[in-house]
């Protein structure tokens, strides 16, 4: 039986529900979010020049078109028959013309709520106010809608309350008949990794992110970041934090429905080019929503070649839909001056009988990552009996044709939307409104595949140097071209 229209039982609630089945998010949403660049400074004029310039910096084309508005854009105070009122000195126009006018560009508008009296930043929040909400959402004709945790007046410590002050929302946006992604934002609270993807697109599975790659936060406060029954997610997690706690329930992703790991860092600052090369290839590869958090009115090359990858892109919108799982995790190597250091290793099946490989080094030095054949494929049979164990593999660098700071410094300066496509063009560069990426895989694109670097024996050791706080990225693919059998097991339980 299909999980898309199976009903399930969750034993831990008690209670019958059916995934969600909106048709939406079949891969990854892909955009941009502007909480971690402008905060509460939000206006019209920040959404409708950052729209253009995903159009005009070939990220619209490369697949980001959610536009999502986050917190402050609204009066502090409901109308008198219960509803929004927008900030029309922040949005003169008012919201539809905002939604509109992102939809005459081929993108999409994104809203923000939260599940409680009051949003994270003390305007009205849309607990007991659902109905009124997403009427509201859907006469905007916004299309994703981010709901946060804030000011939930008490409604939280059990999976079942959390489920149903959630659900509310769920089946009020339903009720519009009006299609959004749905994106709960409730901190990785109350175990939603065992029943978010019943009842939305996306869950925010810890804490908020920080720009840092391993520093550790008082503030990020758990004491093993893998507990998935962690309560006291908080703020100011790290990079590392994220990814160590999401490796226990990696493998919940499925299409329609994703962990989300938080707004993208890449262009915020205080990280190095590796660590945000890291980060980015990371989020893509364990299928978490991609979206941007800098401000792109001042973006500089090396976000955008690292923004605009279609090898890593390809990774984030595989037809595959299965995340990246972690296969190898080593603390025995040297700390940084926060006591932090580790090396992992993440590899997942992609289509076509390919695998993406992520060998990531959070020790303070440079390390010599190695794994097996046997390893790279345990999901597919532990103990080295997987079939793809006993076959060749082509290793292919996913970093390798990233596009050049030169080239990227000339798209942002361009004098117009024409030089610019000229550039593209010049360029080569992958277009996934023209050829999605279901098509350009199925093809073997050579610009989704990245660069052949190496070969692995049947039986082999994949062993590359890595650089300190630094991810090697690679596609292998197997020699003779054959589709190797892979094991299929999609839970019943949530």
């Amino acid at each position: 039986m299909s999980w898309l229209t199976a009903l399930y039982f969750i034993p831990l609630l008690g209670i019958p529900a059916k995934a969600v089945n909106n048709g939406l998010a079949r891969t990854p949403p892909l955009g941009w979010n502007n909480w971690y660049s402008t905060y509460c400074d939000v206006s019209e004029d920040l959404i409708l020049e950052t729209s253009q310039l995903l159009v005009d910096t070939g990220l619209l084309d490369l697949g980001y078109k959610y536009v999502v508005l986050d917190d402050c854009w609204a009066e502090e105070e409901r109308d008198n028959t219960g509803h929004w009122r927008a900030d029309l000195t922040k949005f003169p126009n008012g919201m539809k013309y905002v939604a509109d006018t992102l939809h005459d560009k081929g993108l999409l508008f994104g809203m923000y709520s939260s599940a409680g009296e009051l949003t994270c930043a003390g305007y009205p929040g849309s607990l007991n106010h659902e109905k009124e909400d997403a009427e509201d959402l859907a006469s905007w004709n916004v299309d994703f809608f981010k709901y946060d945790n804030c000011y939930n007046l008490g409604q939280s410590g059990t999976a079942l309350i959390s489920f149903n002050r959630y659900k509310a929302m769920g089946d009020a946006l339903n009720a519009t008949g009006r299609p959004m992604v749905y994106s709960l934002c409730s901190w990785g609270e109350d175990q939603v990794h065992t029943w978010g993807m019943s009842i939305a697109n996306s869950w925010r599975m810890s804490g908020d992110i920080y720009n840092s790659f391993t520093r550790p936060d008082a503030l990020c406060s758990c004491d093993d970041e893998r507990d998935p029954q962690c309560i006291a997610p908080g703020t100011h997690c790290s990079l590392l934090f994220v990814l160590n706690h999401v490796s226990a329930y990696a493998d919940k992703a499925r299409p329609g429905a994703w962990n989300d790991l938080d707004i993208l860092q890449v262009g915020i600052g205080g990280m190095t080019d590796e660590e945000e090369k890291a980060h980015f290839a990371l989020w893509a590869a364990l299928k978490s929503p991609l979206l941007l958090g800098h401000d792109l009115r001042v973006s500089n090359a090396k976000s955008l070649t690292i923004a605009n990858n279609p090898a890593i892109l390809a990774l984030s919108q595989d037809p595959s839909t299965k995340a990246a799982l972690l296969v190898q995790r080593d603390t025995n190597v040297p700390k940084d001056k926060y006591g932090v250091g580790e090396t992992h290793v993440w590899s997942g099946g992609l289509a076509h009988g390919d695998q993406v490989v992520i060998l990531l080094n959070m020790a303070n030095e440079n390390q010599k990552i190695s794994v097996s054949l046997e390893e790279i494929f345990v999901r597919d049979g532990a103990g080295g009996i997987a079939a793809q164990n006993h076959h060749d593999w082509d290793v292919y660098d996913l970093w390798a044709d990233r596009m050049s700071d030169n080239d990227a410094q000339s798209i942002l300066d361009a004098a117009d939307q024409s030089a610019r496509e000229q550039l593209f063009q010049k360029l080569n560069w992958y277009n996934s409104t023209r050829i999605p990426y279901s098509e350009g895989l199925k093809m073997r694109d050579p610009r989704l595949l990245g660069k052949k670097v190496s070969m692995i024996s049947a039986q082999g050791i994949l062993e590359v140097d890595v650089s300190r706080h630094a991810a090697q990225v690679f596609r292998l693919r197997n020699v003779d071209d054959s589709n190797l059998k892979r094991r299929v097991a999609i839970k019943d339980e949530l």
